[in-house]
């Protein structure tokens, strides 16, 4: 492996000027593709294979009009005066009929023909459905019914538009504070404009190639509007972080006095190698959400793999050929000055690898105890989709959650349906007047009201209004009793099925529990091979998985005591604390997983490669955490401020993934990774690198240290001597 990056990274900067065009040409053409050719992202939250989904793609085809979305809008009377008078009449009237005009809208019931005014007879609500589904649509739809704010006249009639959950994230420029950051802390690590753009300068150029692919994409394949967002957070923090390791073993062996190209090539060799393996490991770890059957999780993590994949490509062919036009003004001036300099020794990568080995027991203990403790929290986490509840305060999604929250109780904000379909219209119609006679009886229920029905009244559809509002424990109690009791009311091969948004979230989280083993067992088996063929040992890659299992508990403890306990949530833009979406864990997961074999690679592998090299166990692990402390320390920093830059987002799920990202990069670099792996390798000693004979033999070789280029280098070295 070695041998091969090797003369990859010659080849890149021998031919630097092709290298680079190749990359520009790449750049525009898949730029200029992505404007004229590219889709658009969509919000789809399908599940396939499950109850609540089924019912809704039955009512796509049975009952058009209650399977397309249905949208309210919030109307409030001045004070002093109610919805029932003329004038009020009269206005509502007006926005009924212009929301009437909305592209695709079907339908719109006034809440005098609903009956939905609340008690003060100052709010209620209007209905407004669609042929097509929410997911479905599109950007131009929800702001052409946000434009209805204004249909109800200054100091008149006051209207607020809801019930679009979600929406394409949006990104500001105060959101790339994160980037700002990054640069700051290369320029301090470097000590070089130079190297500190170009470091910058080149993980910029994957991004954009990345997410123009990605943009070209959605021409053809749905993508959530998520994706997006995830990919470029991953793929800029990686690749900066990846860029950031082999420009700096470059920098160190121009120290050391190698010639330019040479010194490219070797670090293209060793470093270029753990990249290659961090790399796998992350991309391996992001593909895996397909396993989990869930569309958009599979969606998201191809997206997120591809910016990751672009990135090791950038690192392992763009940058040694960036690197060869800096030539020596990726030193410091300083640096620049001397012609070679003598092996560090010391600084704070050494001074902390020294404590560590000297306190190894205590800060074991310590860390672990730590890690156990901010993990508590994470027992108590509680899972659903988001709705409009966990909107920005001030927009209008979160204004009309609220006014119907105090108007009507939460539970209108997340109406359940009661699909009910049979071969003869007699028996749905007898069973239905069943089912809303036993659902009248359920604690929690509200109101039941009819949704309507199709010309041969084989499906109808029933609306329950929960007490409790859509995210609580109780609405989920109250999903799992009908789903228990109504289907045992069916007759004559009739169906009974309950959907709704929170129905639909249940079943979502039911999934992703189901398919989490399986895609723990794929992932961590996978990645535990790749740090196999890495490390030839068994113990590094298990007590890198257990490592990460600290990290994660941890990383969810403090997710937790923030978004939904809300501990300092204020901090963070976050009003109102509740339960995390669903799919946040599995997404945390596979990334977290990812970047923590990450910085085990860049860490372990400059231990394997002192320890191959003749030193013993202790000292091994010293100079590979003394060299590498610096540059983990500076890239956990700039990958951290990458990813918290985008709790400056207004969506509650990029804030909630930024801010979980950033937390566990730091808890896995500095306390995982920097603490406990060097105390546990300096307890094990050799046995960290002990491979049974039998496995080396039937191991293929993988030469990530570099060992297989001494040989020619001395051989080189000798025949130059030998010319003089």
């Amino acid at each position: 492996m070695a041998t091969l990056l090797y003369r990859l990274g010659r080849l890149a900067y021998r031919r630097r000027r092709r290298v680079a065009g190749l990359w520009a040409f790449l750049m525009v053409l898949l730029a200029v593709g992505a404007v004229a050719l590219g889709g658009k992202t969509v919000d789809a939250f399908s599940i396939p294979e499950t109850e609540s989904q089924a019912a809704l793609d039955d009512l796509k085809t049975d009952l058009p009009s209650a399977g397309g979305a249905s949208l309210t809008v919030v109307l409030q009377a001045p004070a002093g005066t109610t919805l029932t008078t003329a004038p009020m009449k009269k206005a509502v009237a007006a926005v009924a009929a212009r929301a009437a005009e909305l592209p695709d809208v079907v339908a719109v019931v006034d809440p005098y023909t609903s009956e939905r005014i609340d008690r003060t007879q100052r709010v209620g609500l209007l209905a407004v459905q669609y042929t097509k589904g929410e997911d479905d649509l599109t950007g131009e739809d929800r702001a052409a019914f946000d434009t209805l704010a204004a249909a109800g006249g200054p100091g008149r009639l006051r209207v607020v538009p809801g019930g679009v959950t979600g929406g394409a994230p949006e990104l500001g420029p105060i959101d790339a504070i994160g980037v700002v950051i990054a640069a700051a802390v290369l320029v301090l690590t470097f000590g070089s404009l130079v190297a500190a753009g170009m470091t910058l300068l080149t993980a910029l150029l994957g991004v954009g190639v990345g997410m123009s692919g990605l943009l070209l994409v959605t021409a053809v394949v749905d993508v959530s509007s998520t994706a997006p967002i995830l990919a470029l957070m991953l793929g800029l923090a990686v690749g900066i972080d990846y860029a950031l390791f082999i420009t700096s073993r470059h920098r160190a062996q121009l120290r050391d006095g190698l010639p330019i190209e040479e010194s490219i090539a070797r670090a293209t060799a060793t470093a270029g190698s753990a990249v290659l393996f961090a790399g796998a490991t992350v991309v391996v770890a992001l593909a895996g959400l397909g396993l989990v059957g869930v569309p958009f999780l599979t969606a998201m993590g191809l997206a997120a793999a591809g910016t990751v994949l672009t990135a090791v490509l950038v690192a392992l062919t763009l940058l040694p050929a960036v690197l060869g036009f800096a030539g020596t003004r990726v030193l410091a001036v300083a640096d620049r000055r001397r012609a070679s300099h003598a092996r560090a020794t010391v600084g704070f990568g050494f001074r902390w690898a020294h404590a560590v080995v000297r306190f190894r027991v205590p800060l074991l203990i310590a860390g672990v105890l730590a890690l156990g403790v901010l993990t508590v929290p994470a027992f108590a986490m509680r899972l659903a989709l988001p709705d409009n509840g966990t909107a920005p305060e001030g927009s209008h999604q979160r204004t009309a959650y609220d006014l119907t929250s105090d108007a009507f109780g939460e539970g209108a904000n997340g109406p359940l349906l009661v699909v009910v379909q049979g071969t003869r219209g007699d028996v749905v119609s007898g069973l239905t007047a069943r089912i809303v006679a036993a659902v009248k009886k359920l604690g929690d229920v509200a109101m039941v009201s009819p949704g309507g029905a199709n010309k041969t009244g084989t499906t109808a559809v029933l609306v329950v209004t929960p007490k409790s509002g859509p995210t609580t424990e109780e609405t989920k109690d109250l999903v799992r009793t009908m789903r228990d009791a109504l289907p045992l009311l069916a007759v004559g091969g009739s169906t009974v099925r309950v959907t709704g948004a929170t129905a639909v979230g249940i079943d979502v989280s039911a999934k992703l529990t189901a398919a989490m083993p399986v895609y723990l067992g794929v992932v961590i088996g996978l990645s535990f091979l790749l740090l196999l063929l890495a490390f030839r040992s068994l113990l590094v890659p298990l007590k890198a998985t257990i490592g990460f299992l600290l990290t994660i508990g941890a990383t969810f403890g403090i997710i937790v005591a923030v978004f939904q306990w809300g501990w300092g949530s204020s901090l963070f833009g976050v009003d109102r604390p509740g339960p995390l979406v669903c799919f946040l864990p599995i997404i945390m997961m596979g990334v977290l997983f990812g970047l923590a074999m990450d910085y085990e690679v860049f860490i372990v592998s400059r231990v394997r490669e002192e320890f191959v090299h003749g030193l013993g166990p202790t000292a091994a692990t010293v100079e590979g955490v003394g060299h590498g402390a610096r540059v983990v320390t500076a890239a956990a920093l700039i990958m951290s401020a990458v990813f918290g830059g985008f709790i400056l987002v207004e969506d509650p799920i990029i804030k909630t993934i930024g801010f979980g990202l950033a937390i566990g990069v730091l808890i896995d670099a500095f306390v995982v990774r920097m603490t406990l792996v060097p105390a546990v390798l300096t307890l094990m000693g050799r046995i960290a690198w002990a491979f049974p004979s039998w496995l080396d033999r039937a191991t293929p070789r993988v030469d990530i240290e570099g060992a297989e280029l001494r040989a020619p280098a001395e051989a080189e070295e000798k025949e130059l001597v030998e010319v003089r």
